[in-house]
């Protein structure tokens, strides 16, 4: 009788733990995916170019699937720290700015792998090619146009690496301002505004096609830019490739699952992997806070420079 109660109270305990957690896994699910868009084009452009993606996802997931888009990338940083975005592809900027503020808010899962195999990409510092600017040096006294105070590409590492030379942005250049978007900042370069952009561009293939991908690539494609205009006169170090960031507080399960989705996206619809990454690449590729490491570091110099 009392190894039978036992028994009893042993099943009533393992019920009483292990229901309310089964429950909470199922409910804990979304059932909707909220996915953050990015600034750097026009609302239009990007939503016809990820729509693809987006009814890939909604088909695997068997849940709506919404897109969200943000002008700026400021936008998308404070949507995944409020919790009304699930999920976002951002710059490794971006993500060590959430790292920062809440470093359980979100956690990277995916990058692109280059076509030449690596992972990474470059900030392109450009100028019109009719300037009379060919180096770094010849930007001294000249205006640059950053392309948003939160990405890596158009104003972190090229602050970060001319600093590392000794050169302090504010007083080696005459001017300086931030254009609110990679496209943005281009266009006003070729419009004479300023007399250099940075961007980010794989740094693989000719610089007079736009590389590989980048943002010289997508506005290739969309008629907007033709590189004749345009002379790259800086490559920075190596980038790891921007993040594909999810909530880390959604269950281990439903983020497993989304990552071998978009893992199968290149195999599955090849064409619409281009349209998400900007040109030729093998893939996504699995990554982890380890990898952005060193971003969250030279954000961390950036402001301390910026309060001096």
């Amino acid at each position: 009788m009392y190894i039978k109660n036992w028994l009893i109270f042993l099943l009533f305990l393992f019920f009483t733990i292990s229901l309310p957690n089964m429950v909470f896994s199922q409910v804990d699910r979304p059932k909707e995916f909220k996915i953050g868009l990015a600034g750097g084009e026009n609302e239009a452009d990007r939503l016809k170019n990820y729509e693809c993606w987006r009814a890939y996802l909604e088909r695997k997931l068997e849940i709506p699937v919404k897109f969200y888009p943000a002008s700026d990338v400021a936008g998308i940083i404070h949507g995944l720290l409020g919790k009304t975005l699930d999920y976002a592809s951002v710059g490794p900027s971006a993500y060590a700015a959430m790292y920062i503020d809440d470093p359980k808010a979100v956690e990277p899962i995916l990058t692109v792998k280059e076509s030449d195999g690596s992972n990474g990409y470059k900030s392109a510092m450009y100028v019109r090619k009719d300037s009379e600017i060919y180096s770094l040096e010849d930007m001294r006294g000249k205006s640059i146009a950053w392309s948003d105070p939160n990405t890596t590409s158009g104003y972190l590492v090229p602050s970060y690496e001319l600093h590392q030379r000794g050169i302090n942005p504010s007083t080696f250049f005459s001017r300086t301002g931030f254009a609110g978007g990679h496209e943005q900042a281009i266009i006003a370069v070729l419009n004479n505004q300023y007399d250099a952009g940075a961007t980010w561009v794989s740094g693989v293939g000719s610089a007079e096609e736009g590389y590989t991908r980048g943002v010289f690539k997508n506005m290739i494609k969309k008629g907007l830019l033709n590189m004749d205009e345009l002379r790259v006169i800086w490559l920075s170090g190596f980038i790891m490739n921007g993040p594909h960031v999810i909530r880390k507080d959604l269950p281990e399960d439903f983020k497993e699952e989304l990552i071998n989705h978009n893992l199968n996206l290149q195999k599955e619809d090849k064409q619409c992997f281009k349209e998400i990454t900007f040109g030729e690449s093998q893939g996504f590729i699995k990554v982890s806070h380890q990898n952005y490491e060193n971003i969250v570091e030279i954000r961390n110099f950036i402001r301390n420079q910026r309060r001096r």
